[in-house]
């Protein structure tokens, strides 16, 4: 099954700056294959379910390597039974109806 989903990690116990351990999420995500776009706020990450839930799975283990003694994820994601949709679909829909 195809899913959308919308992940932030916040690593927790590990100081105020999180960006070194963001840019390590970043190089799971890469290294995962997998259709992903890093936002303000977090990442959306498409493909099969079980690659994607991972993926976020390898980010916690990753984090956890490197010391972070607890994390918080908050997911939401999205699937659909008619058809296989993309989050470039999504995009390029609402390009269309804004003109």
């Amino acid at each position: 099954m195809h899913v959308i989903a919308d992940f932030t990690v916040v690593p927790v116990g590990v100081g105020v700056s999180l960006s070194p351990y963001i840019a390590e999420l970043e190089r799971v995500l890469q290294a995962s294959g997998l259709t992903f776009e890093t936002h303000a706020n977090g990442t959306n990450l498409e493909g099969d379910w079980e690659a994607v839930f991972g993926t976020i799975r390898a980010c916690h283990e990753r984090l956890h390597a490197m010391g972070v003694p607890r994390i918080h994820t908050d997911v939401k994601f999205g699937t659909r039974s008619d058809r296989e949709q993309r989050m470039g679909d999504k995009l390029r829909s609402l390009r269309e109806k804004l003109g």
